[in-house]
Order: structure tokens, then sequence, then C-alpha cells
């Protein structure tokens, strides 16, 4: 039985793994069980496209937030957060803290987005 290596994490957005997941089905025809059910909940969670999606994330990154990962970063074009207290509540499973006037941008900046 062969064995696997992890090479590398990267955390990747929801409408990535969806844009990824049409790609599949067009080359395969169909997808499996899996990446079926998979597809049906990107189908129903996922807002915006992988470009928009990738522009936002860009977005957010210039902001330079120190403390703020790329992981947190993908939560924040995930969930579209509209107040600072829903950017908390994603936070809140990390150890990290982030100033009012941080908060602030990155709902600025996700408003913007979603308009």
């Amino acid at each position: 039985m062969p064995t696997f290596q992890i090479i590398e994490e990267k955390p990747v957005a929801m409408a990535q793994v969806k844009d990824s997941l049409e790609k599949i089905k067009e080359r395969d025809k169909e997808l499996n069980f899996r990446a079926g059910k998979t597809q049906e909940y990107m189908g129903v969670f996922v807002e915006m496209d992988a470009g928009k999606a990738a522009q936002l994330l860009e977005k957010l990154k210039a902001l330079n937030i120190p403390r703020v990962k790329e992981e947190h970063l993908i939560k924040f074009v995930d969930l579209l957060p509209a107040s600072p207290e829903e950017i908390k509540l994603i936070l809140q499973g990390s150890p990290i803290t982030i100033s009012k006037e941080n908060v602030e941008k990155i709902v600025e900046a996700i408003t913007e987005f979603k308009k």
C-alpha cells in the first residue's frame, strides 16, 4: 500500500473550491460522490465567483494587518462579515486580537466588495 506525504498545506477559499470542482466536472463529465456533495454545499453557501474572491483576498492582504494570517483572511472571504462583531466571532477561536481601527478597515473592504 502506498504511503502519502503532505508536501504543503495551504488555505483555499470556498469560491476557489467551487471553481475547481466545476472544472473537474467539465473534464471528467461527472463527479464522485464526495465531490458531488461538496459541489452541492458550495452551490448553497458560496456567494461570489473565484475571481472576485481572489481580488477581495488581495485587497485584505494589502491592508497589512498585524497578526492576521492568510487562513483568517480566507475565512473573511468565505463568510463575508458585515460588522465588527462578526469579525470578532470569526477570530474568537484564534488567540489573536485586532485593534478597532483594523477591524473597521476589514469591514470597509468587505462592504465595498459586496456592492
